[in-house]
């Protein structure tokens, strides 16, 4: 996988036009293809069933040439259909791909120290399932390719274009290639297109137009593959992590040949969907830093959702719909009744409700709404009422489909994008993820009249929409809670502590995070920030720690005395990834008497590759002290059903479902750093000058 920098706007349609203009260019012939022993007698295409755009866009650039013979490029080419991610039978086990790599194998491919010094070689890290079927699809064309009838076949992914004197520079290439391999053996494997892995890829230049490579080379966009080359790969599967990483560890069997310059290149125009595995180890490692925010899946309104489930233990329906990107909330058929005139209220918030108590009349009202659609996980019984439905806006789903089959009749009935993730299984119904458990509009309008929240709200469908105007639901005085067992304790002693220092970074963060950041004194863990070393790749160090485990909710304390100075941020916080979900404690050194709260909720079960958002739902609590003066108790209670955050042992925020956010549902480690944001509108400018600065952690405990 190589890691490119996305383009603008502006430079895509500049893309666009160019490619539009030399279409209408003759490409010329390319003497390497057409019929024969020694030339290339066919092109397969890897194109999605359900991206013909991308076909068409392929078909344009190859109808561009010709052959040796005079003939189209096309009248050789075939297209074979991909292995779709979103089909779950699709990317399911198979002995044609392992699905578990190692980081030393991206390691081979592109060195890179700060990866090293943040993660053992054998670090095991799980393909997406979106590079399991790019994996899968180009196996099976090598299989399509042992079984035809040409010896040489031209291997292309759809969202490529041929750069300028292509048509030349194959020729030479192919000239050379069969020149260095033998007119009677030919070349088993040669790279059209490539990226070197950050020009640290080991190379054998055999003269000025191709060269055998060693290690090093990224894509499978374009390539020559013969039956035997296709027949050594075949014998060598299983194909273990991303193909063209796997490919690196086949060169030498291939005798890899590739063009000393790439003539097939990745439009700048094509979308993808595509999710890298080793992203989150290279962000951690601060091999990649912050690029434009992920976006939450995009949809056109679906029109007003309302299901009703089977009342099972779990809430998969509910899991699903929000991964479509839908806001949803969920009843437990206790509630009062549901009346017409409360209907465009609840959906001017949500797009989907599940298990609605509606009063016959709010029934009546939505049934003859035209553009409402009707979920069923099984068929009403008639005394429900439910069997009035009108059949054209009513699917029923059985509990006994396979999940990609859930997916695909779901998605195509709601007329939304089918994820790649398998159906959910959903949180447990106790966990109460999905019900809107805010105080009533009165006291809602009483929290509008005296709060504001100076800081922006993630445009997401996990998060109320603007409209809303969210502001924190107001609480009376409350002690935080005290006793329990205690789970985990932080000593200033080293010894088998249940937390550990962390040689990693994350994308936004324009400090590493190294072991020399984190001190055990007497005084606590002293974090210290200070001027990074030249080559680290941030301009800081300093440190971080987090629990061995993760923890399904409890209550998390520190004694903490923040870091000062504008530019730094003390964090405590609780985080996982797959799917990304967070609450936070932000303690800012240039706004010592304020205190960020924060929480990030992501959809999906435990491995779902949901990580969107940028802000959170961000709000500033007043202290009344400075946090960087002395040591005060700093606490997250995380429940099903509400968090609250304690100073000192006082209450001083409070959220429930959907204020504004479902609350976080998945285990989740614990988390202490001192950081330099890359936003100065978070954060300040950092004063060098001011360095080294520190945050001292005094105590840190979890309870149960």
């Amino acid at each position: 996988m190589n890691i490119r920098d996305v383009s603008g706007a502006f430079s895509r349609l500049i893309f666009i036009l160019s490619r539009t203009l030399v279409r209408l260019l003759p490409g010329g012939r390319i003497l390497a293809f057409g019929m024969g022993e020694t030339r290339i007698g066919a092109i397969m295409v890897i194109n999605l069933d359900r991206q013909p755009r991308r076909w068409r866009r392929v078909r344009r650039e190859l109808a561009r040439f010709r052959t040796v013979d005079g003939a189209p490029l096309l009248s050789i080419t075939r297209r074979l259909a991909a292995v779709d991610a979103r089909d779950g039978r699709a990317v399911a086990a198979t002995a044609d791909v392992d699905t578990i790599y190692r980081i030393g194998d991206q390691l081979h491919v592109q060195p890179d120290p700060r990866l090293l010094a943040c993660f053992g070689v054998d670090e095991p890290v799980g393909m997406t399932r979106q590079e399991v079927a790019v994996a899968r699809s180009h196996v099976e064309v090598w299989k399509a390719i042992v079984a035809g009838a040409d010896e040489y076949v031209l291997v292309l992914e759809d969202d490529i274009w041929f750069r300028r004197g292509a048509a030349t520079m194959i020729d030479r290439g192919w000239s050379a290639a069969l020149r260095h391999c033998g007119a009677i053996e030919g070349p088993k494997f040669i790279y059209f297109s490539y990226a070197d892995a950050d020009g640290t890829a080991e190379r054998i230049n055999l003269d000025d137009v191709v060269f055998r490579p060693l290690r090093g080379l990224w894509f499978l966009s374009g390539y020559v593959l013969s039956r035997e080359g296709a027949a050594t790969l075949l014998r060598a599967m299983p194909v273990v992590g991303p193909v063209d990483l796997w490919m690196n560890f086949r060169f030498e069997a291939l005798g890899a040949l590739a063009l000393c310059s790439p003539v097939i290149l990745q439009r700048q125009d094509a979308g993808s969907d595509n999710a890298y595995s080793i992203l989150p180890y290279l962000a951690r490692a601060g091999t990649i830093d912050a690029g434009p925010a992920l976006a939450s899946p995009h949809r056109e309104s679906s029109g007003s959702v309302l299901a009703w489930t089977a009342g099972g233990s779990h809430e998969g329906l509910a899991m699903a719909l929000s991964m479509l990107g839908l806001r949803v909330r969920v009843y437990d058929g206790d509630e009062e009744e549901i009346q017409a005139n409360d209907l465009p209220v609840l959906f001017g918030t949500f797009d989907a409700i599940v298990d609605p108590p509606l009063a016959p009349g709010a029934l009546s009202s939505i049934i003859a709404n035209t553009e409402a659609k009707f979920l069923l996980e099984l068929a009403p019984p008639l005394a429900s009422g439910l069997g009035r439905l009108p059949h054209a806006q009513t699917l029923i789903l059985s509990q006994h489909r396979p999940s990609g089959d859930r997916w695909l009749c779901m998605c195509a009935f709601l007329g939304l994008d089918r994820p790649a993730e398998a159906f959910p299984v959903g949180a447990a119904r106790g966990l109460r993820v999905f019900r809107d458990d805010r105080p009533d509009a009165a006291r809602r309008a009483l929290a509008v009249s005296f709060r504001r929240n100076a800081y922006r709200l993630d445009p997401s469908p996990w998060v109320l929409p603007p409209r809303s105007n969210w502001r924190p639901s107001p609480h009376g005085a409350e002690m935080a809670a005290t006793g329990g067992q205690c789970l985990a304790d932080t000593t200033t002693a080293r010894g088998s502590s249940p937390f550990r220092a962390l040689v990693e970074t994350f994308p936004g963060n324009r400090a590493s995070f190294e072991m020399e950041g984190v001190v055990h004194e007497e005084e606590g863990l002293r974090l210290t920030v200070s001027k990074g070393n030249a080559g680290s790749g941030r301009p800081y160090r300093s440190g971080a720690f987090a629990s061995v485990e993760a923890f399904e909710h409890g209550r998390f304390e520190a004694e903490i005395k923040a870091a000062s100075g504008p530019g730094l941020v003390t964090g405590f916080f609780m985080h996982r990834s797959q799917p990304r979900q967070e609450i936070d404690i932000e303690l800012m050194g240039g706004d010592p008497t304020g205190m960020l709260v924060n929480v990030y909720f992501n959809p999906g079960d435990d491995g779902a590759t949901m990580a969107f958002g940028y802000r959170g739902t961000p709000y500033r609590i007043e202290l009344g002290f400075d946090a960087t003066l002395e040591v005060h108790r700093y606490t997250i209670d995380w429940r099903p059903g509400y968090i609250a955050w304690s100073v000192d042992g006082n209450v001083v925020h409070k959220r429930v479902g959907w204020d504004p956010t479902p609350l976080p549902h998945l285990p989740m480690r614990l988390h202490a750093n001192l950081w330099a944001p890359r936003s100065e509108e978070l954060a300040g400018t950092i004063d060098d000058n001011a360095l080294p600065a520190a945050a001292i952690f005094r105590r840190v405990s979890v309870w149960a």
